[in-house]
């Protein structure tokens, strides 16, 4: 059996990604790395596992744009039998991430093993841990335990609420976008925000909202609670360091225009409210209007949006046009620029007119989409 303790230094952590993303959150880790204690260990599916002192998980919390969770491994071991399960969780470091009395939940998936009934395990791990589940005005510490061909492990969450909660979005429109996901379109696209971009179908506003965020170096979590200040060892003055080093860092105004544009008012004005509790609101022009009046500012740079899927057959057949009319607005409009956006079926990736390449596939409300980017001719 093998555990750790945040007082022994580096701890064995895991930030989850959604599938596809995985590349994009080890390029995240190893930027990170250069600031902090954070080391890159393996990509994996479903995440990145990495090392990092306390600080470093503190920081990937902060910063990480695109992954889903930060996970603090605190023990791993063979358990075929409920007695090997006992006898192995009462030797964790629980209180080492959960104070006494704190309410405590598991979230356990078990896979060719001889335990699998996830409830009976997460009975035997709550009494080890000496937790409760009934919360006293706290959010419990949650544990993810995972038994693989007889191998537990397990890990404390660090963040709480998954990390796509930055904390701005309360108001939404149809089909809102996560943000880490659009975070990732924007970082798989290429753009990093030295050029202007467009979204002309913006919905509440997601991609904007985190371009502007990235090209003003605004880490993703300042503006919200994690689950590792609630731990007996967090170090406050070691987070507020933190907070003090990323504010010195954040620029004061995007360098570049960022447009968003709906033709749906309730959508505009959703966008304008989420702008506004993410301090960005003198960072991005709002505009109702359809794509066909798409007026980017001068220069080269990016659209990137996420137009309808198009499940259904007869959904694809009417979005045939508004997919053409992206590609016709570009060419006429957009020379040289670059044209990001999710899509679900090629058949309509195809009526952009523009030459595309996939650079990632991952899934978005249960729908498997894929960022295809293209290249807008410099003249027609």
């Amino acid at each position: 059996m093998s555990h750790v303790t945040a007082a022994e230094g580096d701890l064995e952590c895991f930030a989850a990604a959604a599938p596809g993303l995985e590349q994009l959150v080890a390029e995240e880790l190893r930027a990170l790395g250069e600031l902090q204690s954070v080391t890159v260990q393996e990509i994996e599916p479903g995440g990145v596992s990495f090392r990092a002192d306390r600080a470093g998980v503190y920081a990937a919390n902060l910063h990480l744009r695109i992954a889903s969770r930060v996970l603090v491994r605190i023990g791993a071991f063979h358990a075929s039998a409920f007695h090997e399960l006992e006898r192995h969780a009462t030797r964790l470091p629980w209180r080492e991430f959960v104070a006494s009395g704190r309410p405590v939940a598991f979230r356990v998936t078990s896979r060719k093993s001889r335990l699998y009934h996830q409830d009976a395990i997460a009975q035997r791990l709550l009494a080890a841990a000496g937790g409760t589940t009934t919360p006293e005005g706290d959010a419990a510490q949650e544990f993810i335990v995972r038994l693989f061909r007889d191998e537990c492990t397990v890990s404390a969450d660090a963040s709480g609420e998954l990390l796509h909660r930055r904390g701005y979005r309360l108001a939404t429109a149809k089909a809102p976008l996560r943000e880490t996901l659009a975070a990732a379109m924007l970082v798989g696209a290429g753009w990093d925000g030295s050029a202007p971009l467009v979204d002309p179908m913006c919905g509440s506003g997601t991609i904007p909202i985190e371009a502007a965020l990235l090209a003003r170096r605004v880490p993703p979590g300042l503006a919200r609670r994690f689950a590792f200040m609630r731990w007996p060892g967090f170090d406050e003055p070691a987070w507020d360091q933190l907070v003090r080093q990323a504010r010195e860092r954040m620029l004061p105004r995007a360098p570049a225009p960022i447009l968003g544009s709906d033709r749906d008012a309730g959508a505009v004005a959703a966008s304008a409210a989420n702008t506004e509790r993410a301090g960005v609101a003198g960072d991005i022009e709002w505009r109702r209007a359809a794509i066909s009046a798409m007026a980017p500012p001068p220069g080269r740079g990016w659209i990137v949006t996420n137009p309808p899927y198009g499940v259904r057959v007869g959904e694809r057949r009417e979005l045939r046009d508004l997919y053409a009319q992206l590609g016709n607005v570009a060419r006429r409009c957009c020379p040289g620029w670059e044209v990001a956006f999710l899509a679900a079926h090629p058949e309509l990736e195809r009526q952009t007119g523009l030459e595309r390449a996939v650079r990632f596939t991952t899934e978005n409300g249960g729908i498997r989409v894929r960022l295809v980017q293209g290249s807008v001719p410099a003249s027609s």
